[in-house]
């Protein structure tokens, strides 16, 4: 989501409205926010925000590869998140356009019988990961989802 707001519409992203749309007067259960640290001054304070407004945080540091190549991947973690508490929920909510999350959002409906409810901007998000969803979201369309920079 970050990088979406950052290149699409130079905000960031506002997560308050996020949960609050995302449960739109449901229980909620739990709320993870998946980060990953990569020692930039600001992202504790980050960090601590997500905290103080509801979100469970789960950090995984950045890897960084022998030739200077980065990355900070979280796709394994919110999938066996999601199917490990799927039992236990009517509905998850996935606040991602990424299309690697197809087979997951596939697997919570068909085989554990949730239903999935995707968020994300509609011009970074995977036309598949929209039409597989139950109900999606497009944050282009509400410009309540950004905090302006």
């Amino acid at each position: 989501m970050y990088y979406s707001a950052r290149n699409l519409y130079n905000s960031k992203v506002n997560f308050a409205y996020i949960l609050n749309q995302a449960v739109k007067g449901r229980s909620l259960i739990r709320a993870i926010a998946y980060v990953i640290k990569a020692d930039i001054k600001e992202e504790q304070n980050f960090f601590d925000a997500l905290s103080s407004i509801g979100y469970e945080v789960k950090a995984k540091d950045l890897q960084t590869f022998i030739g200077g190549a980065k990355k900070g991947d979280w796709d394994i973690g919110i999938a066996m998140d999601s199917i490990e508490l799927a039992p236990k929920l009517d509905t998850i909510v996935i606040v991602s356009g990424d299309g690697d999350f197809l087979e997951l959002i596939k697997h919570l409906k068909y085989a554990l019988g949730c239903r999935i409810e995707v968020m994300a901007f509609g011009r970074s998000c995977s036309s598949k990961t929209k039409e597989e969803a139950d109900n999606f979201t497009d944050m282009d369309k509400d410009r309540k989802y950004l905090i302006k920079r």
